[in-house]
């Protein structure tokens, strides 16, 4: 009956979901619902429920989470400074006569953006608005147009300081300790914020590689999709001028990258170093002002009461999902499957890539990793390599359509002579060759696992 229960949980969960209701609301309202249901049939133990205010204090002084806030207004701060569309206009002159020279500007860009700002809807809407409309007028399909948008802004998904990898980083530290008091070890270790932002680099840099691949092959062989630009500039002044936009964002990316991984500085410390250099940079931009501060600390705000909103929605899931045995359940499941820890972790994906159609990346953040997150590491999985494979797969729930977020961003921004469809199509190649790296880090750990040993030895 218990198992039935659980079972019902997550289904009802995912019904409500896909039917509108606010996410935090409904994971905590659902819970209660059959946490009441259980009590009356015996099958769930009220004394589970007396856990959930320790959880909320410890979500209340977790020092990792600060820097969700402070990482927030970073990235709002720099979409704001205007800095993406200096910089992508210099590249794309620069770029002139390139065959898919566009295209490259703004994968370039967007992986530059990431890397500063680590808002992935800041980042689709903001190269939306400045590239859409001069790609479709270049002549670029707009297939290819909307799947190159999506794809780099979906970057900063991946690529450090990613906000999801901070969140990752704390639900991972803490089924790594489960993980490790399962197998006797009562002295466990952690997973910090640093190793897994080490880990997550050369992956993206692989990422943003391959998108940079596939447009030069699909420009040289299919030229009319993507035409180049023939008009004349001049290339040493944009040159120039691209050399000292970079200058900036640069200069932040290696004061917040460099300061957590050499130790100087806590995620937390580092990100506000960064918040202040987002200030600096929007002042000598010269897009500063009072109203400006008040408009980004009010989406700050907003953003960062919902993702904490749901991770305390997700506690009480959790805690409920927990008293009906459901993660027993889980874990029998994995452990007896045929073929081992493989089977284990190929299922898991696909299921987080299914997942990925319906439900936010915060959502299976939150929810899906700490129920199977201690079974996989107790199975003998690095932490930090199952860290990067999760992130580079919630990276494909922007992507996938109906519900990829990055799709409805861009479709806000989108002109209506541009089908939704169409955007669903240009996404797909994309998706695929985030398919082939996961596969790529499947065959080869060491991609995930190399710089954090040489970072952060023994």
């Amino acid at each position: 009956m218990a198992g039935l229960m659980a079972f019902g949980l997550f289904a009802a969960v995912g019904l409500a979901l896909m039917a509108g209701f606010p996410v935090a609301f409904t994971l905590a309202g659902v819970a209660l619902i059959f946490a009441g249901a259980g009590m009356m049939t015996g099958t769930f133990d009220p004394v589970f429920l007396e856990a959930f205010p320790n959880r909320i204090y410890g979500i209340m002084t977790n020092e990792t989470l600060i820097a969700v806030p402070v990482f927030v207004f970073m990235g709002v701060m720099l979409e704001r400074s205007k800095l993406a569309d200096q910089l992508l206009q210099s590249l794309a002159q620069m770029m002139r006569g390139t065959p898919g020279g566009l295209g490259i500007a703004v994968v370039i860009v967007g992986a530059m953006m990431a890397a500063s700002t680590g808002i992935v809807g800041a980042t689709v809407v903001t190269m939306g608005l400045i590239s859409l409309p001069t790609m479709l007028r270049k002549g670029y399909s707009p297939e290819i147009s909307t799947g190159t948008i999506c794809a780099a802004g979906t970057l900063g998904q991946i690529i450090p300081p990613s906000i999801v990898l901070v969140m990752l980083a704390d639900v991972l530290s803490n089924a790594y300790q489960q993980a490790q008091l399962r197998m006797g070890n009562y002295s466990p270790e952690t997973v910090s914020v640093g190793e897994l932002f080490a880990g997550a680099l050369v992956p993206g840099l692989i990422l943003v590689a391959a998108y940079l691949l596939y447009i030069v092959i699909l420009a040289r062989t299919k030229p009319g999709l993507m035409p180049p630009d023939n008009s004349q500039g001049d290339e040493r002044v944009s040159i120039r001028r691209l050399l000292v936009l970079a200058a900036g964002p640069l200069a932040l990316i290696i004061a917040v990258l460099g300061s957590i991984l050499k130790g100087i500085a806590t995620p937390t410390e580092a990100a506000a170093v960064g918040a202040v250099g987002a200030m600096l940079l929007a002042i000598i931009s010269g897009h500063f002002s009072l109203k400006t501060l008040t408009d980004v600390v009010y989406r700050t705000t907003r953003i960062t009461a919902m993702v904490f909103m749901i991770l305390i929605g997700a506690s009480l899931f959790s805690l409920v999902f927990r008293g009906f045995g459901g993660d027993e359940m889980i874990a029998d499941f994995l452990t007896a499957l045929p073929g081992g820890v493989v089977t284990a972790m190929v299922l898991v994906m696909l299921v987080m890539f299914l997942l990925g159609f319906v439900l936010d990346f915060i959502e299976i953040t939150f929810v899906v990793v700490p129920i199977v997150g201690p079974v996989l590491m107790a199975m003998g999985l690095n932490p930090i390599w199952l860290g990067v494979m999760i992130a580079l797969n919630l990276q494909t729930s922007f992507l996938t359509p109906p519900f990829g977020f990055s799709l409805f961003y861009l479709r806000g921004v989108c002109p209506d002579s541009i089908p939704t469809s169409a955007i669903y199509r240009g996404v797909i190649p994309f998706i695929a060759i985030q398919v082939l790296v996961l596969g790529l880090l499947a065959l080869w750990p060491q991609l995930v696992t190399w710089l954090p040993g040489i970072v952060y030895p023994g």
